[in-house]
């Protein structure tokens, strides 16, 4: 079946935009083939910096012919749809059309038939169209047509275009059609400088090899491979270890259409720069790669770049020039370095972070310095809970954003953390300090490495709590795809910490105790004798009016201001009126506590099925309530999970399910619930009698399990329900003839609910 090439060679396609240009262009030129009947075999494009090239082999020759039925209006319909009719199906006259018998009347039905078209008709219709609708981000006008209406708009100017169809056994044929003005053919150009001369192409295989002979690699991948393995070699030859970025590769990649990869270097003084500075800076500014020394594991004063040309010097040209950029970008880096180092040289934490007071975080959340200060009382109260030294989680929490005012981070934010830690030990500050001012960012994604220092740990807890329960409280959450504050990272971040680590802590009460921070730090914050002062109602600060009550008054730290408002709403955070000294807390901090915990249960679902676990186990644990310690919620998904996958747990779940499923039925028939205790006297069978005691034993040696922690054992004693629950059916009538037996008897059942809800909730268990 014949094969379709097709190429849109332009002025510049940005790196940025190539991959997801590829995709749009392969998607919508097939996903239209298949709307008009032309199911192809296969597809595959490709990009370079000047080209767009798609190839789709194994399409029909021609459409299939189409053969349709069309209902029409009822007989005796008005003569306006009628015609309508008419006009759709092409139809001269309902003397041309069937009529269809049906008991809401009889209709006309047209019978449609349209032989397919040749492929190469209905291509030479499609390609146009995507063409001028193709969703470049940014695009733009060029030429004398640039000012007309419907004017072609394109990433970069549009020089040529590509399209033959055919069998690989026959010559293809140009696909006929122009898109302002620019007719498809089958020529092309290559390389820019070495080879840019005019090609001839027929189909794929013949397209791929002369732009290779015109110094153009058409496959990114292939692109990307030739990068990194002679840019590996090229160090291994001078003794160094190329340090391998894939974001860069990709974006190397999408620069040159004939890689040719050089070695340069930088003056040894530079080596006194942090190495991530060194290599942001060498990144960011010439992308380029760094080389390390293997042996010590220390970035060496050399750089691997990737040109787009094979120069006739060899590149000396080309490494001279980018040598002389490095040079002055790592002159830069090294004064602001220098500079931060200076401006923390024996300063106190307050003298850092005074600028902190001007800039605000967020305009309902208050100021930099008031995040740190929330984020430092909440990591000292949860240092003892992770175990960790409060006053070294207190040194790292005030001087956790410090580094967000220097210039080395202001002019490279992606090291922000990790100047902190080498300002700080310059500082003379603690290991475990630098380390955690480091390290409180993470983790920032699934693949990211997560914290073990316990100061670490309290600061990025802190951190990542103040973030959800500020924005939970200003009701800015995420919202489908929308995300805007990485509220679900930071929710993630404080799952794998807790879980990693092995911590052991109570959601709710973390929560509550983050929230209340926000009130705390505005409380310390208040000035006397100002005309305005902030408050913070659940909804952002706003300004009331503050009163000054006296010089004893303002100096006891208990009864510090008085706070004069008019009619406080309900649903207020905290309320304050005339007459009170006190903070009072209202509802709106358990309505909070009360929204996060759901959404960190739908977080630690999406882990766990990412590990491989069960949605509906961690569904049944979360459904028992008051299951906010994460740590003990997989622990007890483990257990839930290992048990049933045994045939003790399949069966005594099948065997719940029916006792649901009964009580289910008869509660709804009754409009009654059987809960309550069963009445012994009123056991008939044995089986009756040996499943009550079974049910007993098992509440009880399950429960002491499950309050030590011990989820194995607990879903051990379960087991020993199962063969009760299995002679209790089989042996037992559950609806008695006598009302009272069977009461008991549903009570029963609702017994045997009750007994497992000690380790889940069995009814959210898929079968």
């Amino acid at each position: 079946m014949p094969d379709l090439l097709l190429e849109l060679f332009s002025e510049e396609i940005p790196a940025r935009m190539q991959a997801k240009a590829a995709e749009d262009l392969r998607k919508m030129v097939t996903d239209k083939l298949v709307a008009e009947g032309l199911v192809y075999e296969g597809a595959k494009a490709f990009v370079t910096p000047r080209r767009l090239a798609l190839t789709v082999h194994g399409i029909p020759a021609r459409q299939p012919d189409l053969k349709q039925e069309r209902k029409g209006p009822k007989m005796g319909a008005p003569d306006a749809a009628v015609q309508g009719f008419l006009k759709a199906t092409g139809l001269k006259s309902l003397d041309e059309a069937k009529i269809q018998r049906d008991p809401k009347g009889d209709f006309y039905i047209a019978l449609i038939e349209r032989p397919g078209r040749p492929a190469i008709d209905v291509i030479a219709e499609i390609i146009p169209l995507i063409i001028r609708t193709f969703p470049w981000p940014k695009q733009m006008r060029w030429g004398e047509r640039s000012a007309k209406n419907g004017a072609l708009t394109w990433v970069r100017p549009l020089h040529s275009i590509i399209a033959t169809f055919g069998p690989e056994t026959e010559e293809p044929e140009i696909v006929k059609f122009d898109v302002a003005g620019i007719e498809a053919g089958q020529t092309t150009h290559g390389h820019r400088f070495m080879a840019p001369a005019a090609i001839e192409v027929r189909r794929f295989d013949d397209y791929v090899s002369k732009l290779e002979a015109a110094k153009v690699v058409l496959d990114p991948e292939r692109r990307k491979n030739i990068i990194l393995e002679d840019a590996k070699e090229l160090a291994f030859a001078q003794g160094f270890e190329l340090v391998e970025d894939q974001v860069l590769l990709d974006e190397v990649a999408g620069l040159v259409e004939w890689p040719v990869v050089l070695m340069g270097s930088f003056d040894e003084e530079f080596l006194s720069i942090p190495g991530e500075v060194i290599r942001a800076t060498i990144r960011n500014n010439q992308k380029c790669f760094v080389v390390r020394d293997p042996k010590t594991g220390k970035l060496a004063n050399k750089f691997i770049l990737t040109a787009n040309v094979e120069a006739s010097d060899g590149g000396k040209a080309i490494v001279a020039g980018n040598e002389r950029v490095i040079r002055a970008r790592l002159s830069d880096a090294k004064f602001f370095y220098e500079s931060d180092l200076k401006n923390w040289k024996n300063k106190s934490p307050e003298d850092l972070l005074k600028k902190f007071d001007q800039i605000v975080f967020h305009e309902k959340l208050g100021t930099q310095a008031e995040r740190i200060a929330r984020i430092t009382r909440l990591a000292v109260e949860l240092a003892p809970l992770v175990k960790a030294d409060p006053a070294k989680v207190e040194a790292a929490a005030k001087l956790a954003k410090a580094d967000l005012l220097t210039e080395v981070v202001g002019e490279f934010p992606e090291v922000q953390g990790l100047m902190g830690k080498y300002y700080a030990l310059a500082q003379g500050e603690d290991a475990s300090v630098a380390a955690a001012i480091e390290d409180h960012y993470k983790p920032q994604g699934p693949a990211d490495r997560v914290p073990t220092d316990s100061v670490a740990i309290a600061v990025a807890l802190a951190d990542k709590l103040d973030i959800l329960t500020g924005f939970w409280s200003i009701d800015e959450k995420p919202t489908g795809s929308k995300d805007p504050y990485a509220l679900r990272r930071a929710a993630l971040g404080v799952i794998r910490l807790m879980l990693e680590n092995r911590i052991e802590l109570k959601l709710n009460s973390v929560l509550t105790s983050a929230y209340e921070k926000y009130i705390e730090v505005w409380a310390g914050t208040l000035r006397f004798g100002a005309e305005k002062t902030k408050r913070f109602d659940g909804g952002g600060f706003q300004s009331s009016t503050s009163e000054r009550i006296s010089d004893e008054t303002e100096a006891d730290p208990d009864i510090r201001y008085r706070v004069v408002t008019k009619a406080w709403a309900s649903g207020k955070a905290w309320a304050m009126t005339p007459g009170e000294l006190t903070m009072t807390p209202f509802a709106k901090r358990y309505e909070v506590v009360r929204d996060l915990l759901p959404f960190f249960a739908d977080r630690l679902k999406v882990q766990l099925r990412d590990q491989g676990a069960r949605h509906d186990l961690v569904d049944a644990v979360f459904a028992l309530g008051g299951q906010d310690d994460l740590l003990m919620v997989v622990r007890r998904v483990e257990a839930l999970g290992k048990f049933l996958d045994s045939d003790d747990g399949k069966n005594l779940l099948a065997g719940t399910k029916r006792a649901s499923n009964i009580l289910t039925i008869e509660e709804k028939k009754d409009k009654r619930k059987f809960d309550g205790a069963p009445d012994a006297s009123l056991y008939k069978l044995d089986e009756e009698k040996t499943l009550a005691s079974a049910i007993a034993q098992v509440k009880t040696d399950a429960s002491a399990a499950v309050a030590k922690e011990d989820f194995a054992s607990a879903m051990t004693a379960m087991a020993k329900l199962r063969p009760a629950v299995d002679a209790f059916f089989d042996k037992v009538k559950v609806n008695d003839d006598v009302a009272a037996v069977r009461e008991n008897r549903l009570k029963l059942l609702n017994e045997i609910r009750e007994a497992t809800r000690a380790v889940a909730d069995f009814s959210k268990i898929q079968d």
